[in-house]
């Protein structure tokens, strides 16, 4: 069976390089949960093609936990829409707590160009601190959120992007 990576079409990897509008992408963000909760957290991704919400899509992923990458690979390539989607984007890299994204796995797992988008610009500072002083492997959680390389300010926005140019980035 071929990966989901290699079912991406020459157009739509163009698309990407070229700036033009994305219009299949899916936003993915977590459900609120009480501070004292351990387990599971509900992660909702809302699918879209232009204005149009085409769907719902879920999974849970552990709250501080490590797994966010996979579930969200599992939810995207095994849900019905995964041949329209043209990009992810995801509201902070960590869902859960700190369950933080690896954007290059999730990337190159499903051939989709992956965006954090945040309207604040997050303390960094605070994170790595809260990360290497309070977290179970806050470490490599740390070392994730260095890979994903800093946020870019876009449209009033702060985003960082994996897969994906400046250009295409202001397109989405």
């Amino acid at each position: 069976m071929a990966s989901p990576s290699n079912k991406r079409t020459r157009a739509q990897a163009q698309t990407v390089r070229s700036g033009r509008r994305l219009s299949h992408v899916v936003g993915f963000d977590d459900a609120p949960f009480e501070r004292s909760h351990r387990g599971d957290v509900l992660v909702v991704g809302a699918v879209f093609a232009g204005e149009r919400l085409d769907g719902v899509i879920s999974t849970k992923v552990r709250r501080d936990g490590a797994n966010a990458a996979q579930r969200l690979i599992d939810c995207i390539t095994k849900s019905k829409y995964i041949d329209q989607l043209q990009a992810i984007l995801l509201q902070g890299i960590a869902f859960a707590g700190f369950n933080v994204v690896d954007l290059q796995r999730l990337h190159e797992a499903t051939g989709l160009p992956v965006l954090v988008v945040a309207r604040y610009r997050p303390d960094m500072q605070a994170i790595r601190k809260a990360l290497l002083q309070k977290v179970p492997g806050g470490a490599r959680k740390w070392c994730l959120i260095e890979a994903a390389g800093p946020m870019e300010t876009m449209a009033a926005l702060h985003v960082q992007r994996c897969g994906i140019t400046p250009d295409a980035t202001l397109a989405v």
